[in-house]
């Protein structure tokens, strides 16, 4: 399909449908939402990475990426494009009614750190502390948080945002190296993609996804000056489960450490 531009984003999409298909457990997406959750437990658990400022690219209306990352970054700035993405995280912030249930994602991921399911509302009341900023982003930008700077973060996460917001490889890579400015020499980037995707649904919308496949990324995040460190993808077992919804095989997470100058 035609690649989906900003305007369509700002028009068109639905941050309640999109968390109602992809963040809800019992949705028919368990088994990659529990890849994802465990890979960030492994990152940012028990010896994993720590430090001071966390930076999420591309957070969307969602929590899920940052659950575990709370406990080693004490500020949190998030970001995203859409206005009403930041809208709708803004409301969880503010614990507004109505707002998406979080609780069986937060519970799973207090089972991965042992803690009990029972504490699943601190979890979440320490991210909420944990987040200072949300911030307007476009990766398009040489300074993706313009007009705003920032320090050099000691962390970037992003998930399922570069390969839908860039038409081509050439500006993949050229985003990645956008983001890549946002952090300081021998910081990590922790990136969750999806492969393979040319769209994905929203309630009744399509919106574009770049096709990516394993070299393309591995290559990429080399090229924007990175070690990596560690890459492991999923193949989901089932693809027919989804494809009313996207046309993805397989889920990528990678860890990598910029270069020091």
């Amino acid at each position: 399909m035609d690649f989906t531009g900003g305007e369509i984003y700002q028009s068109s999409f639905d941050p309640k449908a999109y968390l109602a298909s992809f963040c809800s457990l019992g949705s028919g997406r368990d088994d990659i939402l529990t890849f994802r959750l465990k890979k960030l437990f492994e990152t940012f658990g028990p010896g994993g990475l720590k430090g001071d400022v966390l930076v999420d690219i591309g957070t969307g209306p969602s929590i899920y990426q940052l659950l575990s990352a709370c406990e080693s970054f004490p500020h949190v700035i998030a970001t995203d494009f859409t206005d009403s993405n930041r809208q709708e995280l803004e409301r969880w912030l503010r614990r507004e009614p109505g707002i998406f249930d979080w609780s069986g994602i937060v519970k799973t991921v207090c089972d991965l750190e042992g803690d009990s399911r029972d504490n699943w509302v601190a979890k979440e009341n320490k991210l909420r502390s944990r987040i200072q900023k949300v911030l307007k982003c476009d990766v398009t930008k040489s300074n993706p948080l313009d007009p705003t700077t920032i320090c050099p973060a000691d962390c970037l996460i992003t998930a399922l945002c570069l390969e839908t917001a860039c038409k081509d490889i050439d500006s993949y890579c050229c985003a990645l190296r956008n983001i890549t400015t946002l952090l300081k020499p021998g910081g990590h980037l922790v990136l969750i993609g999806v492969l393979g995707d040319s769209f994905y649904k929203v309630g009744e919308k399509n919106f574009f996804c770049l096709p990516l496949d394993e070299k393309t990324v591995r290559n990429a995040v080399i090229d924007a000056g990175y070690t990596i460190k560690d890459m492991e993808i999923y193949y989901i077992p089932d693809q027919t489960s989804c494809a009313h919804i996207t046309d993805t095989y397989a889920n990528v997470f990678l860890v990598a450490q910029k270069k020091e100058l």
